[in-house]
């Protein structure tokens, strides 16, 4: 936790990706419970090293951190949900569809699949946190 006793919470995903950037500049966590900071995965990180270190391919999943403990992918949507404030209709709505943990898991993949064919048609390259061999592209 930072001052005040509110916690630190981080979203670490993809800048290049338009879908991930918009998404994470539009949502917004309740005041009363920290400051949301956005890191960018492409970019070397103490927390880019800690998700590489657990295995977890930024490539097919954006990370939720709230005071250190690093949520993945469908559990991530899932947390940011529960964390969200009611600012506005997309905070409401991102509240409604992702709060249920089932709703999160069967909504994610789809979410990321979409993603994913997005950046293909953008020719964007992959982070490749994992480095993993010919795995630069979408």
């Amino acid at each position: 936790m930072n001052k005040g006793g509110k916690k630190t919470i981080q979203i670490i995903y993809d800048k290049q990706c338009p879908a991930c950037h918009y998404y994470c500049n539009i949502v917004r966590i309740k005041e009363s419970i920290g400051e949301l900071h956005l890191i960018n995965a492409r970019e070397d990180s103490a927390v880019m090293v800690d998700i590489t270190k657990r295995g977890w391919d930024i490539d097919q999943g954006m990370v939720l951190g709230v005071d250190g403990e690093l949520y993945y992918g469908a559990e991530a949507i899932h947390m940011l949900a529960l964390l969200g404030s009611a600012s506005n209709s997309f905070n409401r709505f991102n509240y409604w569809l992702f709060s249920s943990k089932k709703r999160a898991a069967i909504l994610y993949p789809l979410l990321k699949s979409l993603r994913n064919l997005l950046l293909k048609i953008l020719r964007k390259t992959k982070i490749n946190n994992l480095k993993i061999k010919e795995n630069s592209r979408f």
